[in-house]
C-alpha cells in the first residue's frame, strides 16, 4: 500500500478545512457589526445658571449625538426613547426621580455618519428648591440620561435582526446650568457580556488549532 498517497490525502484534507476556517473568519470579520456610541455633547439647565436668575425658565436643552462607526454597515433605528431624571444621590440610584422623557422618530443613518439630534425635556416637576439647595452648597449637582431604542444593521442589500440598545449615564451639573465635564458624556450600558460573535471566534480558532496539531 503506498503510504505517500495517504499522506498527500491528509494534507489535501488540511489544506480545504485551514481554508475553509480562513474564509469564515474573513467572513465573520466582515460581516460583524458594532452598536452605534450615544453620547450628550451638551446639556443646559437656565434655572440652574446664577448669572441669568431666570428661575421661571425650566426647560432643559440637551444634545445627543450618535455615531455610527462601523465603516461599510448602515444602522436603522426604531423610536429612540430618552429620560431625564434627577439624581439626589449618585450611590443610591433608587432615589432617582423622572423629570421627562422625549421621543426621537426612528430613522436611518449611514456608514461612518454622525448625527446630533436636539432635545428639549420639560421640568416643570423637579423640586428646583432641593437642587438649588443642594448646588449652592456642593457647587454641582447630578442628572442622569438613559436611552432606549433597537437597532438594525444594513449589510450590503440586506438587515440584520433588532438589537436591543440601552444605555445611560450620570452628568455633573455646575452652577451654570452645564456639564462639568468638558468632552461628551458616554451612555454606557452597565451589564458586560461576552458577544455571540466574540463566542464564535474563539469556536473557530480551538477548530483551527485542533486540525493543526491532528494533521500536520
Amino acid at each position: 500500500m503506498d503510504s505517500s498517497g495517504g499522506g498527500g490525502c491528509c494534507r489535501c484534507c488540511f489544506s480545504f478545512i485551514f481554508t475553509m476556517g480562513l474564509t469564515a473568519l474573513f467572513m465573520w470579520l466582515s460581516l460583524r457589526t458594532s452598536n452605534p456610541t450615544c453620547s450628550i455633547q451638551d446639556i443646559y439647565f437656565p434655572a440652574l445658571n446664577k448669572t441669568l436668575n431666570n428661575p421661571k425658565n425650566t426647560t432643559v436643552y440637551l444634545s445627543l449625538r450618535l455615531d455610527n462607526g462601523n465603516k461599510d454597515k448602515g444602522v436603522h433605528y426604531d423610536t429612540v426613547n430618552l429620560n431625564l431624571s434627577y439624581v439626589p444621590n449618585v450611590s443610591d440610584p433608587h432615589r432617582n426621580s423622572l423629570i421627562d422623557n422625549y421621543t426621537n422618530p426612528a430613522f436611518y443613518q449611514g456608514h461612518k455618519k454622525k448625527a446630533n439630534k436636539p432635545v428639549n425635556f420639560s421640568a416643570e416637576t423637579l423640586n428646583w428648591t432641593e437642587v438649588r439647595g443642594l448646588l449652592s452648597t456642593s457647587k454641582t449637582v447630578f442628572f442622569r440620561v438613559d436611552l432606549a431604542t433597537a437597532v438594525r444593521f444594513k449589510i450590503m442589500a440586506w438587515n440584520t435582526k433588532r438589537h436591543k440598545l440601552m444605555v445611560g449615564a450620570n452628568v455633573e451639573v455646575n452652577d451654570l446650568g452645564v456639564k462639568v465635564q468638558k468632552k461628551g458624556v458616554k451612555l454606557t450600558n452597565k451589564g458586560t457580556k461576552i458577544g455571540l460573535c466574540s463566542l464564535q471566534v474563539g469556536i473557530l480558532a480551538n477548530l483551527l488549532i485542533w486540525v493543526v496539531l491532528n494533521f500536520w
